[in-house]
């Protein structure tokens, strides 16, 4: 696989704003002031359009070496040309000050010398508007202010202004610091302060990670997950976004471009699990106030996304970009599938907010105010449990009676029965059961005798990964040979490899998916675990993890054929699961009667 696709990226952030950076230095993808701004650094997908911000060798061919500083979301690229080599340590500072987060929209990258007298030149050049907007520029002394955004971006550096003016090489033979900021400029001396921000934040990761609860298998790649998974939250509303880009196709310029800038309500129950797994409870709280703002009492339905500030209107539009690679169009912004019908979501909201309830670590949120949410999203399921709707997997041009969407009715329904004994609410809890056996009544209906398997859906017999779920929650018990029946039939149509799976093979809106999907096969990882086949279950995790970038990080598909990684990236759903598929093993293994 030596020539497959990678995104040759790092990621950091701060849970204000991320930035994807090249390994050849660039800050290829940038988004001010939120997530879901437009970028003011956008060549990942606009090409020339998307301004640049890089530190390159003067002239000449070079080598790159690129990885996170121990147990942090802190990059070093270190860069290495002959015998000439310099090092670029990127950061957006994160830190405890004052009893709250310091967590400002600024950027700090340290130049720092490693060997010999290398030359570099430094561009700085940002755009505005999707790359429609061209930055003009004011010098100050140690300052260069760009202008033509909402608020003032702004670079402050001790390397000559001249310099970065005029992209003009110099010797790195000291360290240099820049710092973009946005809106707040930097308000103190360089040097002291870019080193204070990198100490601090060093310690601020470590400790984090620290404690993380983790088994002690697979620690590497779970820290790594649970470190990206951290700075895709939102900090200041509590939303996770899928994916901190936009348009990245999910093959080479087949058309599957989509915005993933957004917080999916399915991605909350998998999403909180995780963080649950592994012991940060900060972040769930963080999250259960963003969905506390969803207007989830008086709508008739809920969405399937909202904005990360709680926007419902997602209205997609296509920008004039030549897209990743410089042909993957359409580029996309906004999401038509906030527009959706997508029924498993009752379920997933009922089992993300089921811990504020019954798990004592938390506040008591019993009120009647809860009890009327609960009710609210338990009558959503009795109105749509026998309606077919877009499913798990959005399909834009068919409507099914999803056995997923079921599962997770079932699955709510039992949570909502488990809330309704909390608040001693019996109407509730007798409302909550019976939908519960209506649910299992539709999932019934999509097993194949002759398959010995579930179907992805009443009347259709296609097979699907998602069902995959039915064994991780439990619906299917874990020691029954419908178990072992249920996953081999998945086993034999949709795996590829020890653990690479396809969502589905059947045609959808675009034709048949032609790449795996990375959450898919860390649910199978997940479900040979369950069904205590412990070797396989490591055997299939530690294949998925290798099709990782060369930092750990993990886009949404992979190519079967060639390993190449492909899809938004990174992609929160694919880190979620190998949490969760990790935490799953290691507990499978510490089974007082595990042989």
């Amino acid at each position: 696989m030596a020539d497959f696709h990678q995104y040759p990226h790092g990621l950091i952030g701060n849970c204000a704003y991320l930035a994807l950076i090249n390994k050849d230095t660039n800050i290829d993808w940038m988004c001010l002031p939120r997530f879901d701004s437009s970028f003011v650094f956008g060549a990942l997908i606009a090409g020339e359009k998307g301004g640049e911000f890089s530190i390159k060798p003067a002239e000449g061919e070079y080598l790159v070496r690129q990885e996170y500083r121990n147990n942090t979301n802190i990059l070093e690229t270190e860069v290495n040309q002959g015998s000439d080599a310099y090092k670029v340590i990127d950061m957006a500072p994160r830190f405890m000050q004052t009893d709250r987060y310091y967590r400002p929209l600024m950027l700090v990258r340290k130049i720092e010398p490693i060997r010999g007298l290398p030359r570099v030149k430094v561009r700085c050049r940002p755009t505005g508007d999707y790359g429609k907007k061209q930055l003009d520029r004011e010098r100050g002394s140690n300052h260069l202010r760009f202008f033509g955004l909402d608020e003032s971006l702004r670079l402050t550096t001790d390397i000559p202004l001249n310099y970065i003016i005029e992209e003009r090489e110099f010797v790195v033979d000291r360290p240099f610091y820049l710092f973009l900021t946005y809106g707040a400029p930097l308000e103190g001396e360089i040097v002291k302060t870019a080193e204070n921000f990198l100490s601090q934040t060093t310690k601020y990761w470590q400790r984090w990670v620290k404690s993380t609860s983790i088994g002690k298998l697979f620690q590497k790649e779970v820290i790594r997950s649970a470190l990206t998974l951290k700075i895709c939250q939102y900090e200041d509303t509590g939303a996770i976004v899928a994916a901190p880009t936009t348009s990245l196709p999910e093959i080479n310029g087949g058309g599957r471009n989509w915005d993933y800038r957004f917080s999916w309500m399915r991605d909350t129950f998998y999403t909180l699990n995780a963080f649950n797994h592994i012991g940060h409870f900060e972040e769930m709280e963080k999250y259960f106030s963003f969905l506390a703002n969803i207007p989830m009492h008086e709508k008739d339905k809920i969405q399937p996304l909202y904005g990360i500030v709680g926007q419902s209107k997602l209205t997609e539009e296509i920008l004039d970009l030549p897209g990743y690679m410089g042909n993957n169009r359409p580029v996309r912004i906004g999401n038509d599938a906030y527009t959706h019908i997508q029924n498993d979501v009752y379920g997933q909201i009922l089992l993300a907010i089921l811990p504020l309830y019954v798990d004592r670590r938390f506040n008591n949120f019993s009120s009647a105010s809860s009890e009327q949410l609960v009710m609210s999203v338990l009558e959503k399921i009795e109105r749509t449990i026998n309606d077919p709707d877009a499913g798990l997997w959005e399909f834009r041009g068919m409507a099914l009676k999803h056995t997923y969407t079921n599962l997770f009715q079932w699955a709510g329904s039992a949570a909502a029965a488990k809330m309704a004994e909390q608040f001693e609410h019996p109407n509730l809890a007798r409302m909550a059961q019976a939908l519960q056996k209506r649910a299992a009544a539709n999932i019934e209906k999509t097993y194949s005798a002759e398959r010995r398997a579930y179907t992805h859906a009443i009347n259709s017999p296609h097979l699907d990964a998602s069902t995959l779920q039915l064994i991780l929650m439990n619906y299917i018990p874990h020691d029954s040979q419908k178990a072992r029946d249920h996953l081999k039939a998945l086993e034999s149509e949709l795996k590829v490899g020890k653990g690479l799976f396809f969502r589905y093979i059947h045609e959808d809106d675009f034709g048949k998916p032609e790449n795996t999907f990375m959450i898919c096969g860390f649910w199978y990882a997940e479900a040979l675990a369950c069904v205590g086949r412990i070797d396989e279950a490591c055997e299939a995790f530690e294949e998925l993890c290798n099709y990782g970038n060369h930092l750990g990080l993990f886009a949404e598909d992979i190519d079967p054929e060639t390993g190449s990684q492909w899809g938004n990236f990174p992609q929160a759903y694919s880190h979620v699961g190998l949490v969760n598929a990790a935490y799953r093993i290691n507990n499978k293994i510490n089974e007082p009667n595990f042989l």
